[in-house]
């Protein structure tokens, strides 16, 4: 074995990588022989008594039967203990003819050898596996710097090392590209491997391995992406940049598909049925938009509306205390029975109540389904003439947790991008195709380093006008003033969008193509905007403490998002328009004094929360 460990590592390539084992195992082999010896030396030495008349001649070997003395206890006091052992007699013979082990007498008995010739082969037996320790280091030491192999090993790492500093700088490189909304491909320099004219033949092959290396990470790369929709993503509207020739939605948008499960869950006070009656539709998470939105069973006339505008996914959390509970119920099934197709097809329903007001009773969300058809589409919709008064959180005096309201859709969604807004506002037809469309296109805006938002300009309607269907016969009914700026008389700044006067003197693309009209920051006149836009789940949440009665339940998000940095992007030709009816200011001083406690804990709690969470950026309030 010794002899065959010694041709395998005598090897021409003993200066390779493997030949370090080799190395080690010499030592290793070497020491443990020396360790023995002076281990049986030892051994026989301090602890027996050998009497050599007690050795039975058996074939090669001898067996040996040893008085055991403990050294120091009287050895009538004890009994005599024998211990059994097999050795070779060749070399039990030598140890002993050489005077390390033990002497002889004249009559054949046997005593100890004297202790200063022991200590002094003992430092012989060290000394001499130093120097063959130093002996095979040499040896290895030779074949590092005569051999090719040894050159290639300090080459190989050298270029390593290289290798490794360029790809962590193009890692950072790729991590602040994510950070900033922006996924690209490793750039054409991080695949590209200079070698000096003047390198040898080693030095190119070497470089050569290295590229084939580099190549097909970049290979297995390029197809991951190819093959999935991505990671978490960075902020709102992040999508990767790829040649447009080659790109497909499922490449740019960073997604992955996720199923709408109903379940049970607790958010803060509130119990959720998140899923409770899903849409059948279940597209793929980068082929559509979800609309995301709230309300309770009396706003629900404006679902169908919506649809024919929207069609597409909608998200729909329903607040429903107590017995609101049932007749929340009676709508979702009156919208199935008696409804157009769209609601089966797209809205997924959520129902939330406050842990205090829980329903009598909750049937399973498929129970209330298994009927179909068996509800009477004859009579009027459950929402027909209800009035505010005759819902059970008006008789208990509860508040409407709007911010609640909006995060369980939003959280719900199964698409990569959102749009969450109010019930009441409804999109310009076409919105989800075109804007999709904008995104495979990958132009400019949509590449810019920072967060975005895509944000779509709001108007309010006069009663009983129809809806306009695109952007000139929307501008067309703002110049005859059947048509005005979302809360003009209620609250200008909070949906003053910017370059407003600019977007509607601006015709639509002749290609009708949407696009980025402008990209806009909440700062400046615009410190208290609200604005309602396209974004993913990655952008802030919406502070879950303030209520619809008490207002400014957006100011907290807009803040965050102007610390944060977010451009918000307006499209040139999407918009929402509200509900036909014109809002006016009219004093509610219950509702004032609501207001009152809210703005105080907005600045007394809330804010301060939000300057030690998110940090502060000059211009931005909230």
């Amino acid at each position: 074995m010794w002899y065959l460990l010694i041709a395998l590592c005598s090897h021409p390539y003993y200066g390779s990588p493997y030949g370090v084992l080799c190395l080690l195992l010499h030592m290793t082999l070497l020491n443990g022989f020396l360790s023995a010896l002076l281990f049986d030396a030892a051994f026989l030495q301090d602890i027996f008594t050998v009497n050599w008349n007690n050795f039975l001649e058996f074939g090669d070997f001898v067996e040996l039967d040893c008085d055991v003395d403990d050294g120091g206890i009287d050895q009538s006091d004890i009994s005599t203990e024998y211990i059994d052992i097999i050795m070779y007699v060749e070399y039990q013979s030598a140890l002993v003819s050489s005077g390390m082990l033990v002497s002889f007498d004249l009559d054949g008995n046997i005593g100890n050898g004297s202790s200063k010739t022991m200590l002094t082969r003992r430092n012989w037996v060290l000394r001499f596996s130093i120097v063959l320790n130093l002996v095979v280091l040499f040896y290895f030491g030779t074949h590092i710097a005569s051999k090719n192999g040894g050159m290639d090993i300090i080459e190989e790492l050298q270029q390593s090392g290289r290798e490794l500093a360029a790809m962590e700088e193009e890692m950072a490189q790729e991590g602040g590209r994510r950070l900033n909304g922006v996924q690209s491909m490793p750039s054409a320099a991080a695949l590209v491997v200079h070698t000096s004219p003047q390198q040898g033949t080693t030095s190119q092959s070497v470089s050569d391995k290295r590229q084939t290396r580099l190549s097909t990470t970049a290979a297995s790369t390029t197809e991951r992406k190819e093959t999935s929709s991505g990671g978490s993503g960075g902020g709102g509207g992040t999508v990767s940049a790829l040649p447009q020739s080659e790109a497909t939605l499922q490449m740019l948008i960073p997604c992955h598909d996720r199923d709408a499960l109903p379940f049970t869950g607790q958010r803060g006070d509130f119990w959720v049925l998140y899923n409770y009656v899903a849409a059948a539709r279940r597209p793929h998470c980068w082929e559509s938009v979800t609309y995301t939105t709230h309300a309770d069973y009396t706003f629900l006339d404006n679902l169908q509306p919506l649809l024919d505008r929207w069609r597409g996914p909608v998200s729909l959390a329903l607040y429903a205390p107590g017995t609101d509970f049932a007749q929340t119920l009676n709508t979702i099934r009156y919208l199935k029975d008696c409804g157009s197709d769209l609601v089966n097809e797209f809205v997924t329903f959520h129902i939330y109540f406050p842990s205090k007001h829980i329903p009598k009773q909750i049937p399973r969300g498929d129970a209330i389904l298994a009927e179909p058809g068996s509800t009477n589409c004859s009579l009027p919709p459950p929402w027909l003439n209800q009035t505010a008064g005759a819902l059970y959180k008006t008789r208990k005096k509860l508040l409407y947790p709007v911010n609640v309201g909006r995060n369980i859709a939003r959280e719900s969604a199964t698409t990569h991008f959102v749009l969450p807004s109010d019930i009441e506002l409804y999109p310009s037809p076409g919105l989800i195709p075109e804007f999709l469309a904008m995104v495979l296109r990958q132009e400019p805006p949509l590449l810019r380093k920072n967060p975005k938002v895509f944000v779509l300009s709001i108007f309010e309607l006069e009663s009983n006008m129809h809806l306009p269907v695109n952007k000139n016969e929307l501008v067309s009914m703002v110049r005859n003033g059947s048509a005005i700026s979302f809360h003009k008389k209620v609250c200008p700044g909070c949906h003053n969008v910017p370059k407003s006067k600019e977007w509607l003197n601006t015709a639509p693309s002749a290609s009708a193509q949407m696009r980025v009209f402008h990209i806009g920051k909440r700062t400046g006149y615009f410190v208290h905007w609200e604005p309602i836009f396209i974004g993913t789940n990655h952008d802030p949440f919406y502070d879950e403490r303030l209520s619809w009665e008490g207002k400014s339940d957006k100011m907290t998000q807009g803040y965050t998002l102007c610390v944060l940095d977010y451009e918000f992007h307006i499209l040139d030709s999407a918009f929402l328009v509200h509900k036909p009816g014109i809002k006016t200011l009219k004093k509610d001083p219950a509702r004032a004094a609501l207001s009152a406690k809210s703005n105080a804990l907005i600045s007394r709690v809330i804010f301060p929360e939000l300057k030690v969470l998110y940090g502060t950026r000059r211009g931005c309030a909230v």
